[in-house]
């Protein structure tokens, strides 16, 4: 039998997990189970109405969060001239051409998100296999393709978040963290799923969203009513 932790128990204390809890309630559960030595993600699990093998169902899209993420993230960019100096003004934290693709093709991978000018996008194929997997790729959906890079960088920064179906029709995406408050935490909730419904493929019939959790880093997964 497997024994289970005194935290564990703690966890799951005044959370039913057959009932389904209004976004109120679930994020206020999770504000007061029991913390850890680090401040939590807060975290959003989507299972959707879709058909996975259906090309034209795939939901994909892009929401700046009002509150942001809370984490700080670095940004790489790939472009060339005068688009350096403007990507570095801008508070990139690492710009470059071909050197910075011959740096990311030899295993260097500290940054979240990444930003090129289309003109780069040609070059920046070769890390296709290197990218890709990890969803660091940028696309024009996404806003991450532009020749505005100060507006792209602008944009992440402030909190702006790319969501994508998966092959299994899920969404995860990062709602905050556990020091928000309730209210910041709503607020970044309810526009993540105003953009989740926002880009519902004209073939899903019915509602897109089928089944909705909240969760925090450690904590288990609170049911939301939809």
């Amino acid at each position: 039998m497997v024994k289970i932790s005194k935290r564990v128990k703690k966890l799951y204390e005044g959370i039913d997990r057959e009932k389904k809890y209004s976004l109120e309630e679930a994020l206020d559960s999770i504000s007061k189970s029991p913390k850890v030595k680090f401040d939590e993600t807060v975290e959003m699990h989507l299972h959707l109405n879709v058909n996975v093998k259906a090309s034209d169902q795939s939901v994909r899209g892009t929401v700046v969060l009002p509150h942001g993420t809370g984490k700080t993230v670095r940004i790489a960019v790939f472009c060339k001239g005068e688009n350096e100096q403007k990507a570095r003004d801008a508070g990139a934290d690492h710009v470059g051409s071909s050197d910075l693709i011959e740096k990311v093709a030899g295993g260097f991978l500290d940054f979240d998100v990444v930003v090129a000018t289309p003109d780069m996008m040609r070059d920046l194929s070769k890390l296709g296999k290197v990218l890709g997997p990890r969803g660091l790729m940028p696309t024009p959906k996404a806003g991450t393709v532009t020749n505005d890079i100060g507006k792209a960088i602008n944009e992440v920064k402030a909190g702006k978040i790319e969501f994508k179906s998966d092959k299994q029709g899920g969404i995860h995406v990062r709602v905050g963290k556990r020091s928000f408050s309730q209210t910041q935490l709503l607020d970044n909730a309810r526009q993540i799923l105003d953009a989740i419904n926002g880009a519902k493929p004209n073939s899903v019939k019915g509602n897109l969203i089928k089944s909705l959790s909240l969760s925090s880093t450690m904590g288990p997964g609170v049911k939301v009513v939809l």
